[in-house]
């Protein structure tokens, strides 16, 4: 991950409870390209560090777009986001990096849940620039609560927005009844969203759902209870953990350099590839096809099915 200084060169309010901030290099310098479906990580000066996606433009090499909902139950990122960041001051970042890439299709239908818009709008102005068939549908609280809703406005009735105090909860069976059987859906928003459109989408072949979460799913019991052996390719060590620790914690205790931000499985920052064994995938990022690869994992969550698992740290 690449680490770096951005200024707030524009702080403005996105919608109730939704603030945008541009950032840009302070030497006005270029940004790492990104492609839709990126995030960063983003650090305050209150030590927080926190992901937020890229929803700008993706051809302005110079600046980029973040919005931060304010989360009332949350650990307090949010708030001194809101309430004490300004134009003028820096943040650390990190990235960009993308684990909800848009993949090449003819079609796609894109849902989005109040703030989970973000990752979606440089999707849908892809989606238009290439001539794919596209719609968006656009569920929120209240109009007043649904950041970006001027921004898709240029789309015309390839959006609808459909806020719930004036239309209930977003008609996703009807939507996808109408759906071409190759369609590619993208959603992204809160849990029962998340968990609506699964239901939705049951009958359809799983590759052709992506989703992205901001809040860890909850999990199960791992696969096994048992302990197992893991083996640090680059360093030679290896340890035997047991349920009481996680691979993370275990590979740094081994000596090895592992990078980490949220360590609930969602952020990506961690991701490490898988050597040897058959990893118990536990975050909330990959797609069903990427975990049955067996190739990677995130060791903040994710554990091991085999007796031994060998990672390259």
């Amino acid at each position: 991950m690449d680490s770096d200084r951005l200024v707030v060169i524009e702080k403005r309010r996105a919608a109730r409870d939704v603030v945008a901030l541009t950032l840009a290099r302070p030497d006005g310098g270029r940004l790492p390209d990104w492609a839709p479906g990126a995030h960063i990580d983003v650090t305050l000066a209150s030590g927080a560090t926190r992901q937020y996606s890229l929803c700008g433009d993706r051809w302005d090499a110079h600046t980029y777009r973040v919005a931060v909902l304010r989360e009332v139950d949350g650990r307090g990122g949010s708030a001194f986001v809101h309430d004490e960041l300004a134009a003028g001051d820096t943040v650390g970042f990190g990235g960009p990096r993308n684990h909800f890439a848009l993949v090449p299709s003819t079609r796609y239908l894109f849902v989005a849940g109040g703030i989970g818009i973000t990752p979606l709008l440089p999707m849908v102005h892809q989606a238009d620039l290439v001539g794919a068939d596209w719609a968006l549908l656009y569920g929120g609280r209240s109009r007043d609560t649904m950041a970006f809703v001027d921004d898709l406005a240029r789309h015309g009735d390839r959006v609808t927005v459909h806020p719930q105090d004036e239309g209930g909860l977003l008609p996703l069976a009807a939507w996808f009844a109408a759906a071409d059987e190759d369609t590619v859906v993208y959603c992204c928003g809160p849990g029962p969203l998340l968990a609506a459109i699964e239901d939705a989408t049951a009958h359809r072949p799983r590759h052709l759902l992506r989703t992205e979460r901001f809040v860890a799913a909850e999990l199960g019991a791992p696969v096994r209870d048992e302990p197992f052996v893991l083996e640090l390719a680059r360093t030679g060590a290896a340890v035997t953990i047991g349920p009481e620790l996680s691979v993370l914690e275990a590979a740094r205790r081994a000596g090895a350099t592992a990078l980490s931000s949220c360590e609930q499985g969602t952020c990506g920052t961690c991701e490490t590839p898988v050597l040897a064994g058959v990893p118990d995938h536990r975050d909330s990022i990959l797609a069903d096809h990427e975990r049955a690869a067996g190739d990677c994992l995130f060791p903040c969550v994710s554990r091991s099915c085999t007796d031994r698992l060998v990672l390259d740290l």
